[in-house]
């Protein structure tokens, strides 16, 4: 595929799991690319640390998640539009901190609606407090939140929610269902690329 001009940069958090060089990450920045759209992938600190310690960590308390996010934001310069977004965790960390002045909108790939299995732990804040634009790419049968816990609340108008279909956590579909998961990568790209024009005013 032809890689179109930049029209956007996304800063893009990784999950709990798995860093920002994750074969899920890898794929999504190759995806939006070549949508015309810059990704600046990063480390959350616990991360970085495991790495340099080969060794599991778990993540950072919310609040330094943020402030590493907000310094991202801070470096990430002027020149293009500038949007945030995250896998899962990362989509937590991403909405609530897409208040700030340069931020245009914020993007959630498997947003962490609650806990699997405790459906009653909703984490609603983010939602709540997100002030801009908000995408959220969900696969249906998502076990921290598939369709029908997605149903069961309100959601603020500002907020766009695109399901894929039989897509666990990570968007990707069982092989008995017929879907492909190159397929559904390539379609949360997609919607992720026409969110952005629709902030930037430039459907096409």
């Amino acid at each position: 595929m032809k890689i179109l001009s930049i029209k956007a940069k996304l800063i893009l958090a990784h999950g709990a799991g798995a860093g920002m060089e994750s074969d899920f990450m890898r794929q999504m920045d190759d995806l939006l690319k070549e949508r015309g759209i810059e990704v600046q992938r990063f480390n959350f600190p616990y991360m970085q640390k495991a790495l340099e310690e080969n060794k599991k960590r778990p993540p950072n308390p919310m609040p330094k998640l943020i402030e590493a996010f907000e310094q991202q934001v801070s470096g990430a310069g002027g020149e293009l539009p500038l949007f945030v977004g995250g896998k899962s965790m990362g989509a937590r960390v991403a909405l609530s901190i897409c208040h700030l002045s340069p931020v245009r909108g914020a993007i959630a790939l498997g947003y962490p609606l609650h806990p699997p299995g405790k459906p009653e732990k909703l984490r609603l804040e983010p939602l709540q407090q997100a002030d801009k634009p908000v995408l959220i790419v969900q696969g249906e049968r998502d076990t921290f939140g598939n369709r029908e816990d997605w149903q069961n609340i309100e959601l603020e108008a500002h907020l766009t929610l695109s399901f894929l279909a039989d897509g666990d956590h990570s968007l990707k579909p069982r092989k008995r269902s017929g879907y492909d998961y190159d397929t559904h990568m390539a379609s949360a790209a997609d919607c992720i690329s026409g969110f952005i024009n629709q902030q930037l005013g430039n459907e096409s």
